[in-house]
């Protein structure tokens, strides 16, 4: 295949889904903020992907894939009017929040999706290819590079107002407590500790409830309403 030649993946999927929803949902509608966000970010990895820029090709796509999918269930679970994950809540009960801004929902689905679903999906994709989480940490890396590069450029595009003010608004505090990079490295922990836990299907599921339910709290804590 030569490096820039576009062959159709599972990643393809997932990004028309991505892509459907953008359509459908209220631009100002949180999840739609969101959404925006992830289709970028995966799109790019898309790009990489046909560039040749992973070390496998194979892996890569699995997890994104596994990745993206996790999301995606819990779309669907709100669209049937079933529960999501506990990390996903808050972003679907203030989706429509006006004293909520746009990075706030942003971020907040980054959150959820780092913060539970990443290392979900780590093992996801361990199992479907019958590896360890060693064998994928250069695609983790690559991912979450891409990720971290794209925090700036979030922030940047979502957050209204002169520099010089930025400072003073209680957003700016608020962002302030977390960080994507930090997020990420605790998905590979979080990752490595599920996969050793595997045969101890018991504390695994209490590990994976109590990651949800905490990843959920921090969730409600980046949407506090703000003054406008």
């Amino acid at each position: 295949m030569a490096p820039c030649e576009h062959v159709l993946t599972p990643v393809d999927g997932v990004i028309s889904r991505m892509r459907a929803l953008d359509a459908v949902l209220p631009a100002r509608d949180g999840v739609a903020v969101f959404n925006r966000v992830y289709l970028a970010v995966t799109e790019a990895v898309d790009q990489r992907i046909d560039a040749g820029l992973f070390p496998d090709t194979r892996a890569a796509i699995a997890l994104d894939v596994r990745f993206a999918e996790r999301y995606l269930a819990a779309v669907d679970a709100v669209f049937e009017e079933r529960r999501p994950p506990a990390c996903w809540r808050p972003l679907f009960a203030s989706r429509h929040h006006p004293g909520v801004r746009p990075l706030q929902f942003a971020l907040a689905g980054v959150n959820a999706h780092i913060g539970h679903d990443l290392a979900l999906a780590v093992v996801d994709t361990c199992r479907t290819l019958a590896c360890e989480p060693a064998d994928l940490e250069d695609e983790f890396d690559r991912v979450g590079e891409l990720l971290v590069s794209l925090e700036d450029r979030i922030r940047e595009e979502l957050t209204p107002g002169p520099d010089l003010l930025r400072i003073t608004d209680p957003l700016t505090h608020l962002l302030g407590a977390w960080s994507l990079e930090r997020a990420r490295d605790a998905a590979w922990t979080a990752a490595r500790a599920l996969w050793a836990l595997r045969r101890l299907p018991e504390v695994a599921g209490e590990f994976t409830q109590r990651l949800d339910t905490a990843v959920g709290f921090a969730g409600r804590m980046l949407l506090t309403p703000l003054p406008g």
